[in-house]
C-alpha cells in the first residue's frame, strides 16, 4: 500500500550537489515532515508514494536551496546610496554617517525584508547576516520561514546598537539564548574586522567560541591596504594575529580573503577555517580579486556571499556564482578552474560547511531539510540545452526560480511570495527612500 506524505515533487532535472557531479533526469523528490524522504525516479515514487501535494516541473531543475554565506540583510535600503566610490572612502564618508543618522529597528525591519523577499525570489533559502540591531533581522528571518544565521556585530567603539564590545557581546550573547532552540534560526559571533576589535575582545570571543563552540565570522584581508596597515602597526598579518588569539579555527569564516599569500593560505588550511567569498562586491568597490581556484585546491572550504546590497547591488546567489566561476578562471588564468557544478556546490553545500549547518540542508539527501529551490529551464535564454548544471550557472538564473520551500514549506509559488507581501516591501522602500532624500 502506498506511503501517505506531504509532498511529492516531480522534475525533468534533480541536482543532489551530493553525489558530486550528478543530474537524474525525470525523477522525484519525496518530502515529509519538513525533510527530504527520498529522490527515486518518478514512475517508482508515483507507485510507493500517496501525497497531500504533488508539483510538477516538466522543464524545471530541482535543486538545494541557495545559502548565502555573507550578508548585511538591512542595508538592503541603501542600495545605489553611494555608488563608485573606494571602500574606505564608502564606509567613512557615506554609509557610516548614513548608519548613524538612520538606523533603528524600524529601518531593520523593513530592510530586513525587502532583503528577504528579494533572496526568496531568487533562489536563496538560508543567509548569514552581520549587521545591528540582529534582534529584528532574526524577528523577520522567523516570520518568513527562510533560515538564518545571524552574526551579531561586534565592535570596540559606539554603534547604534552597542556602546562597545563589552556591551555588543553581553546584547549577542542573550540573543543566542533566545534563540537556542529555533529550528531556523541561530546566532553566532562576528567581530566585525581587526582594525575595529582589540585584542582583548578577540580573545574573549575566543573562549566563549570554543566553550560554547559557536560560529565566529569576521571581515578579513578585504583589501592589501588592510594588510599593509596591519603589517605596519603590529608587525603581524590578519590570520597571524587571529592564529595567536586562538580565532582562527574550523568555526571561524573568514569573509572577503582578497589578499591572500602562501603563508595565509597555509594557516587557513592548517586551521580549517573558511572563506566566504563575495566577488561582485569585491569588483565594485575595488577590493581585489580572492584566489578560490587557489584556495580550492589547499582544500580550503570556499563558500559565496553577496556582501549588502549597498555594496553588490544584488542579493541573487545565481549572479554571484556566475561571477565566482568567471573571475577564478581569470585570476589564476586556467579556463577550466571552477566549473559550474563547483560553483554550485559552492553556492549550497560549501555554504552549509561554512556555516555548520551541513548536517541539516545544503544537498537533497534523504534526511536532510527539505530546502529547495526550482528553476524554469524552458525558456529562450536557456536553449539549446546541453547541461542544465551549465545554464544555472552561467546563465545567472536567479530570475527563473519559480518556487522555493524551507523546511517542506512553500515561500515562493510560481514566483508569488507567500509570507511576505510584495507590494508592502516595496512601498516601505520607497518610503524610506524619501526620508533620506528629505522629501517625507
Amino acid at each position: 500500500m502506498p506511503q501517505a506524505i506531504d509532498t511529492l515533487i516531480h522534475a525533468r532535472w534533480i541536482v543532489p550537489v551530493i553525489p558530486e557531479q550528478k543530474v537524474y533526469e525525470n525523477c522525484s523528490l519525496a518530502v515529509h515532515d519538513g525533510k527530504i524522504l527520498a529522490l527515486l525516479p518518478t514512475a517508482e515514487a508515483s507507485a510507493r508514494y500517496t501525497p497531500q501535494r504533488e508539483v510538477n516541473l516538466e522543464r524545471h531543475a530541482l535543486i538545494p536551496g541557495l545559502i548565502n554565506s555573507h550578508n548585511h540583510t538591512p542595508m538592503a535600503l541603501l542600495r545605489g546610496y553611494a555608488d563608485d566610490r573606494p571602500l574606505m572612502e564608502w564606509l567613512e564618508q557615506h554609509i557610516w554617517p548614513a548608519e548613524q543618522q538612520w538606523l533603528h529597528p524600524e529601518f531593520i525591519a523593513d530592510g530586513s525584508r525587502l532583503a528577504v523577499a528579494e533572496m526568496l525570489r531568487s533562489g536563496t533559502t538560508t543567509f548569514a547576516d552581520q549587521y545591528f540591531f540582529p534582534e529584528a533581522t532574526a524577528l523577520v528571518a522567523r516570520e518568513t520561514g527562510i533560515r538564518a544565521q545571524i552574526a551579531f556585530p561586534v565592535l570596540d567603539f559606539p554603534t547604534p546598537w552597542s556602546r562597545d564590545g563589552e556591551d555588543a557581546l553581553q546584547k549577542g550573547l542573550a540573543l543566542r539564548d533566545s534563540y537556542r532552540s529555533h529550528e531556523r534560526i541561530g546566532v553566532v559571533f562576528a567581530p566585525h574586522a581587526p582594525y575595529t576589535v582589540g585584542d582583548t575582545t578577540l580573545e574573549k570571543i575566543a573562549v566563549y567560541a570554543a566553550e560554547a563552540q559557536i560560529p565566529v565570522q569576521m571581515h578579513l584581508h578585504e583589501t592589501a591596504g588592510e594588510v599593509e596597515r596591519a603589517l605596519a602597526e603590529t608587525g603581524e598579518r590578519p590570520t597571524e594575529r587571529l592564529q595567536r588569539l586562538g580565532l582562527l579555527g574550523p568555526q571561524t569564516l573568514c569573509v572577503h580573503m582578497t589578499a591572500v599569500n602562501e603563508r595565509d593560505i597555509d594557516l587557513l588550511q592548517q586551521s580549517g577555517a573558511h572563506v566566504a567569498h563575495c566577488p561582485r562586491s569585491n569588483l565594485k568597490l575595488a577590493s581585489g580579486f580572492c584566489p578560490t581556484a587557489r584556495l580550492l585546491e589547499a582544500g580550503i572550504n570556499v563558500a559565496l556571499g553577496t556582501d549588502g546590497a549597498a555594496s553588490n547591488n544584488s542579493q541573487d546567489l545565481f549572479a554571484e556564482a556566475n561571477s565566482a566561476a568567471l573571475l577564478a578562471k581569470a585570476v589564476s588564468g586556467d579556463a577550466a578552474a571552477l566549473p559550474a557544478h563547483q560553483a554550485l556546490a559552492m553556492a549550497t553545500i560549501h555554504g552549509a560547511r561554512a556555516l555548520g549547518i551541513d548536517g541539516v540542508t545544503g544537498s537533497l539527501e534523504p534526511g536532510k531539510s527539505a530546502d529547495l529551490v526550482a528553476i524554469d529551464l524552458g525558456g529562450l535564454e536557456q536553449q539549446p540545452l546541453h547541461d542544465p548544471v551549465s545554464q544555472l550557472i552561467y546563465t545567472a538564473c536567479g530570475h527563473n526560480v519559480t518556487d522555493v520551500w524551507v523546511t517542506g514549506k512553500p515561500l515562493l509559488v510560481e514566483r508569488q511570495l507567500q509570507t511576505l507581501n510584495e507590494a508592502e516591501v516595496i512601498q516601505r522602500a520607497r518610503m524610506w527612500r524619501d526620508r533620506m532624500a528629505g522629501l517625507g
